[in-house]
């Protein structure tokens, strides 16, 4: 799944902040620069109106990266900043607010423009820009992105400007109707995206280099990887960098398990026994193939299980109503091909069960998509436990997983009932 699909899901999904563990850590270029950081919105130098869009939008407080960041984003003289923090932690917000207390609702042409990798990201960021800036009425937003065309001579009046690379450029240099030399912030989001996708990173670094030098740059990425960092270091000079240190995936707080089976309907017997055993709040079961998914849905709701099931021929909008169901609970079982095995967080889960190891085309274990998959029940530092159901001809992949992590994998009786209430007490 492209990087920008699994980004804009998670937008989508992060109805409210992700409360993270994660510290911040704040590599500081200029040592004349002041920095602090808020603990409430009431500290910074917000205009009323945006005060009450923030509280508008559940905000009770700032985030960990809006602590650290919204100071330096408003502060005069403008500081040029990346910001590098997981989706659902309230970067979108930060920078809107930096757009929306720069923008002059007096001057009626651009001022503040925004740049995506898809035209679905703009649009998400434009409901961030009409919700915060709900009681903010003379500042318009325009978005330059496929299907809004512009004619040549057209007197852009709106203060912001969102929009993917491609367009942006075609409304500087071909319709010249967005003028970047009155341009004072200028805001680059998903980085990382970016750079990973050919003809973005030349594009964006074309429209940096047409902004004026006092123009202030946001650069916001969920990485801080070095293609990120030199990146940043080719279109902003001497920039502040706050990052969230990075959640390593582990394994020592999950406990692991396999079952050993001869067909999937003695597979399937043996979920259901597991499923009967554990008081499960909510789970997430694996499959290899959307095939098999598909399968082992029809058999869960033939036996009367809530379930819900998620792979890559959705598209982004049904995978994102998805999961927003099954973090409502609305669903109790969530089936999933390989697309959801990482980056998505879902508090309640607990329990992930592997329908089958991951393999790559030659048959050996893939080792990265396993520890994504049971990941997936150890989030937020919470103890997770996971199931791997595999047939005998497989077992030896067990075994590779388990050297390769230096971890112990249990085997279960699929049929001794007592074990499993045993393991579940």
């Amino acid at each position: 799944v492209p990087l920008a699909e699994v980004s804009l899901m998670n937008k989508l999904i992060h109805t409210s902040l992700v409360e993270s563990q994660q510290h911040v850590e704040i590599l500081q270029r200029d040592p004349s620069s002041p920095l602090f950081s808020i603990k409430t919105f009431e500290e910074l130098p917000l205009k009323k109106e945006l005060l009450q869009g923030v509280y508008m939008m559940g905000f009770n407080r700032p985030s960990k990266i809006q602590e650290q960041a919204l100071p330096l984003m408003l502060a005069y003289p403008p500081q040029n900043l990346i910001a590098q923090s997981q989706s659902g932690t309230g970067k979108t917000a930060a920078f809107v607010l930096a757009m929306l207390s720069r923008a002059s609702a007096s001057e009626k042409y651009p001022q503040c423009l925004c740049l995506a990798p898809t035209y679905e990201l703009a649009l998400q960021i434009g409901q961030v820009v009409r919700a915060i800036g709900k009681f903010c009425t003379d500042i318009k937003v325009n978005y330059a992105v496929r299907g809004n065309r512009v004619l040549k001579g057209t007197v852009l009046e709106e203060q912001i400007i969102i929009g993917t690379p491609g367009t942006t450029l075609d409304w500087c240099f071909k319709q010249r109707v967005l003028d970047l030399t009155k341009i004072s912030l200028f805001v680059l989001d998903e980085a990382d995206i970016m750079i990973d996708t050919q003809g973005l990173s030349c594009q964006s670094i074309r429209i940096h280099r047409a902004l004026p030098k006092s123009c202030q740059v946001l650069l916001f990425s969920a990485t801080y990887k070095e293609p990120v960092r030199a990146f940043a270091e080719r279109i902003i000079p001497d920039p502040m960098v706050i990052k969230l240190r990075e959640e390593e995936l582990t394994l020592s707080n999950i406990r692991q398990y396999f079952m050993v089976c001869q067909s999937s309907d003695e597979q399937y017997r043996a979920l259901c026994n597991l499923y009967g055993s554990f008081t499960i709040g909510q789970v997430m079961i694996f499959c290899q193939t959307r095939r098999l998914a598909d399968w082992l849905s029809g058999k869960m709701s033939q036996d009367g299980h809530q379930v819900a099931i998620l792979t890559a021929e959705l598209t982004v909008v049904q995978r994102a109503s998805v999961i927003q169901r099954f973090r409502e609970g609305k669903e109790k079982v969530l089936i999933a091909t390989n697309v959801c095995a990482r980056g998505i967080d879902v508090q309640q889960v607990t329990t992930v069960v592997n329908f089958g190891l991951p393999m790559d085309q030659d048959g050996e274990p893939d080792f990265e998509t396993y520890l994504h998959r049971i990941g997936r029940a150890g989030r937020f530092g919470h103890r997770g436990i996971a199931f791997s159901v595999v047939q005998r001809e497989t077992v030896q992949l067990v075994h590779k997983i388990e050297e390769y992590f230096q971890t112990t994998i249990k085997q279960l009786d699929p049929y001794d009932m007592d074990e499993l209430e045993k393991l579940a007490a």
